[in-house]
């Protein structure tokens, strides 16, 4: 039996793109034990594991700050005995880790990123436009050079369909008809849909009586404008501030496609094999952070010579006209989304 101690603490999309491979080692080594170390509020991502996967979550601004909080950290995990070490975030808090149980006598591997590849794709002239290695197949690089070999096989965090529980049925009703969710937001502007474009998808799909629309959002200013939209419209239900995460993720794998950006909700709604038509500006899905499972006609996207021009979308754009995400049409996304619903077997519950 060997223990396997894995970190990756950010972002909660990378930390989401995790999953299918430790679910995957789990039920491949059962002998084996896996702990992975993030930040506390994704302990639900995790939740349905294996029970040789253990979580242990931290908090890096405040129990573990700096190097010094790295090296306590150290500390406490070093009393477990650590026969292999998975840094899956190759930055400066886990490179000290690596080096300290080195020290220890622990095996270590850590993360090829491809950053030369990256830069490729997104430099301004002569782009190098092809698909990069997938993040799932990346951690998956790192055990298997850790000497297990591992098929990534993941379907959805839920082995079957979970019931709709009591405190969301209070605030979704009874599904009925289709369930869409739509996720309009993202940490950087170059990957936001104009909001007025969202809206108009919102207006077109309220029209139909068997839809329902459900909003997920973050507090403060996102969540008030998701609450406006909900006033505003019929059959439109804000989720911000009202649900916990494992809570929505459950009430994710009920819905019948998820609408959102480059962005974790994305990937939240890919841990629950819902279909994500996702719309892409400055980044794109040959950097390799695609939702896993979903299906490469669900990125909607404007070919442009400029695109990609960012990894994670944090430049500016360069042209000053975000054409990437202002020239996508409405209408274009209402068609794909559409067609996934067409195509979506889920039934009411």
């Amino acid at each position: 039996m060997a223990h396997l101690l894995i970190i990756r603490f950010s972002a909660i999309g990378d930390v989401a793109m995790t999953v299918p491979v430790i679910d995957s080692l789990a039920r491949q080594y059962p002998d084996d034990c896996f702990t992975v170390v993030s930040q506390s509020s994704l302990a639900p991502l995790y939740a349905y594991c294996l029970d040789n996967v253990n979580f242990i979550g931290v908090n890096l601004k405040t129990d573990y700050k700096g190097m010094a909080g790295m090296y306590r950290l150290y500390r406490e995990l070093s009393v477990q005995k650590i026969d292999a070490f998975a840094d899956l975030h190759d930055v400066l808090r886990t490179k000290l880790l690596r080096i300290l149980f080195r020290l220890s006598r622990a095996r270590v591997r850590h993360i090829d990123k491809g950053r030369k590849e990256k830069r490729q794709l997104t430099r301004k002239k002569d782009k190098v436009l092809h698909q990069l290695k997938p993040s799932t197949e990346r951690y998956a690089d790192v055990f298997r050079a850790l000497g297990k070999p591992v098929d990534v096989a993941f379907h959805s965090l839920f082995s079957t369909s979970q019931e709709i529980p009591a405190k969301i049925i209070d605030i979704t009703g009874d599904k009925r008809g289709k369930w869409i969710g739509i996720a309009p937001f993202a940490k950087h502007q170059w990957k936001t849909y104009p909001l007025e474009k969202t809206e108009e998808l919102i207006a077109y799909f309220t029209s139909q009586e068997d839809i329902e629309i459900f909003l997920f959002g973050g507090s403060g200013k996102e969540q008030e404008l998701l609450e406006n939209w909900s006033t505003k419209y019929p059959h439109v239900t804000s989720i911000a501030g009202r649900l916990l995460m494992g809570e929505e993720l459950v009430l994710m794998s009920h819905l019948d496609v998820m609408f959102s950006m480059d962005s974790a909700n994305m990937h939240l709604a890919s841990l629950t094999a819902t279909p994500v038509v996702s719309v892409w500006g400055a980044t794109h899905p040959y950097a390799g952070f695609y939702g896993y499972g979903q299906q490469i006609e669900n990125a909607v996207q404007i070919d442009l010579s400029c695109r990609p021009c960012s990894v994670y979308g944090n430049k500016p754009c360069y042209r000053k006209d975000t054409a990437c995400l202002m020239d996508l049409s409405p209408q274009k996304v209402i068609d794909q989304i559409e067609k996934v619903i067409a195509g979506n077997k889920k039934t009411g519950v």
